[in-house]
Formats: C-alpha cells, structure tokens, sequence
C-alpha cells in the first residue's frame, strides 16, 4: 500500500502589499436551447419532442416556445415545401401534457385523455425556410375541475406564432387518470394480450391519392364500398406507434381522416386549414376499424382562431368505466361537442369532408376537415 501525504505550508508567504483588483464578473452563460423532457409529452424518441421551453405569465396561462424541423421524416407536406398541419396538432397534444405534469402538478405516472382537439392553420405561415422553424405558443388552461387536490381535467387553448404571425390555433378538453383507475377501465387490455394478431398493414401500392409519398404512411387499406377504408396502420411505423399502447392512438386516427379526405380531392393538391375531431370510444388494436367519409363543398369556410371546443365533463370513476368512452394521452375519449361555425369569405375550391371512425358498427370517431387548394397559399 502507497501512503500519498500532502504537505501543509504552516508559515505561508506573505501577500506582495499593493491596490488588490476584485475578482473579474463572470461571464453570463448564454441561454441554451433544448427539448423538455421526453417524458412530459409522454414520447420515446426525443427527435419526437417538438417543446423546447415554457413559462408561467398568469394564473393558467403560459408561454411556450417549440421547434420544427427542416425535414421531418413524417410532417412535412409531399412537395417537401410546407409543415403538416397535423405537426400542429401533435404540438397541441404535447403541450397539453407538459402543462399538465409541469405546471398543473399531475404525476408522471397519470395517463391522459384527450376528449377532443380542434386545429386552425394558416398555411402561408406554414412553409419550410432555411432554418428549422422556431415558434411560440401561447397557452391557457380553462374549466380547471380537481378532485379534492387532484387535477380531473381541464380546457386548454392554444395559439402558435411564428416570426409574430399566427401559425396556428386549436386546443382540447383532457382528463388526468391515476394509475389504479386506467387499470380498471382498460381491463382486460392492459392485463391479458388478446390472441388475435393485429390488422395486417396491407396498403395501396400507390400512396400518392392518400397525400403521402411512402406506403409506410399509409394507415387505410380500401374496400369494395366507395368511400370506405379500414384502418390498417404498419404497427411498427416509428412515428405514429412511438411507444407502446394499449390502443391506437388518436393521432392516428387523425391521420386516417386526413388521409381519407385527400383521396376527395386528389390529385388537386390542397391544405388542411380546419380540423375538429371528437374521440368516442378506444380504439382497439385487434378490431377492424372502418372509416367513411362525404364531402361537399363550402358556402362559408370555418376558419375562427378561437373556434372553441365544449365538451360535457366526466367523471373519471363513473362514467368512464361504465361507458369505456376514453382515450389515452395519445387522444381516444368520449366527448359530447359542440363546435362554434364561422363564415369568411369562401376560397374557391374549399370543401369539407365528414369522417367517421366505427368499430363493431359503434362509432369510435368523428371529425370534420376543411381543405383549401394549394395555389392560395404561397
């Protein structure tokens, strides 16, 4: 063994007499940008993490700031030009969960409902630029229910801008589940795999109709009934499944009927600039889903940037229990909504499409989606 030992100088030189200069300031670190924590927008893949900050400017309201990338590998437009409206909304589903776990003190262990979420954009705001894409939200979480200290569920609006011009606008109703109760509700698919395999990803060999340019991305397979598809989304894509669930996540759903409604308008090339959409029930892995739609065109074009949602609030240890009207943090839930129309002046070619989502002939989804054609928005 090697004994180390360190001399002390007892009798240390005296300091040199003469004007002593005070420590220099140390200079300020810069501001560093990066993701919030993956966990708080319940994603896997951080490049899936589209928040990079928040902070409290009121009693429940935030300012938020995100980032989209130059090229996302699923949210960006065939043409390589534009952002998906959908990454909207996927920022709208993180930014409701992080509020929630940051801000609203619900645990990380709590799972999500998103009842439903409505979505304005603005596509001239939308297009790609040199840089990848920096935003601010501002957010605002309304009809805030707790059950004693535990918050139930709340109402969040949202607004997005970029360079100050208004991105995007949406928002949705979400309720917070602990643990024990999610369990209970979801028995037996949280508990025992069900035996069956899940619907085989059989897609189109052409995915151009659907507005997509990979059969990766494809999650509608058609039928022999006009205007009719099942849902049969590639289990393992690495966007839409980002982790593992006991359901298929809203999301997509949200791309099923976007999908949907580009084959009405195909091959005119269009935005999505409206979108509302209400998750009725779970839907389940190992049950054909089938989607339909009709479409007409608009006499009045919906387009509010605060177009609200209402939705009947539930009560986590009745209702959804005995209804299974749920939806996880990736957006399956009953909602009873109503939305407020508004009329603008109507863009030629502008038309809307009614999708619905039915399981076992019960319906599991609706929305309605508002395009525009392209050309109008440079």
């Amino acid at each position: 063994m090697t004994l180390l030992t360190v001399h002390q100088d007892n009798h240390p030189t005296p300091a040199t007499p003469g004007p002593t200069t005070p420590p220099p300031h140390p200079t300020p670190m810069p501001r560093l940008t990066t993701t919030v924590p993956r966990e708080y927008v319940h994603r896997s893949s951080l490049a899936e993490v589209f928040l990079t900050g928040s902070e409290k400017t009121g009693d429940n309201h935030y300012t938020l700031t995100a980032q989209w990338p130059r090229a996302h590998t699923f949210y960006t437009t065939p043409d390589g030009t534009h952002h998906d409206p959908l990454q909207a909304a996927e920022t709208i589903r993180q930014t409701g969960l992080y509020l929630a776990h940051a801000e609203l003190g619900v645990p990380l262990d709590h799972h999500f409902l998103m009842w439903n979420i409505h979505l304005t954009t603005h596509p001239q705001h939308l297009h790609i630029g040199p840089t990848p894409t920096d935003l601010t939200l501002t957010a605002t979480c309304t009809t805030l229910r707790y059950k004693g200290k535990r918050l139930a569920d709340f109402t969040m609006h949202i607004h997005i801008t970029r360079n100050g011009h208004t991105t995007a606008t949406g928002g949705g109703q979400f309720t917070c589940l602990t643990p024990t109760t999610y369990q209970r509700l979801r028995q037996p698919h949280t508990t025992h795999p069900t035996p069956q395999p899940p619907t085989p990803h059989t897609p189109p060999t052409d995915p151009t109709p659907y507005g997509r340019t990979l059969p990766l991305d494809l999650v509608l397979t058609p039928t022999p009934t006009p205007h009719t598809w099942q849902l049969t989304p590639n289990p393992h894509h690495p966007i839409l499944f980002d982790h593992t669930t006991d359901h298929i996540p809203g999301m997509v759903l949200l791309e099923a009927a976007r999908q949907a409604t580009h084959t009405h308008t195909h091959p005119t090339p269009t935005h999505l600039t409206t979108l509302h959409a209400t998750f009725h029930r779970y839907t389940e892995h190992h049950t054909p889903t089938y989607i339909t739609t009709h479409t007409h065109p608009n006499t009045n074009t919906n387009v509010d940037d605060n177009t609200d949602t209402n939705t009947t609030n539930t009560n986590d240890n009745s209702n959804h229990a005995d209804n299974n009207n749920n939806v996880d943090d990736n957006g399956n839930g009953n909602g009873n909504a109503t939305h407020n129309e508004d009329s603008t002046n109507t863009t030629p070619g502008t038309r809307t499409t009614h999708i619905t989502a039915h399981q076992n002939n019960t319906t599991v989804f609706t929305a309605h989606i508002t395009t525009t054609p392209t050309h109008h928005h440079p």
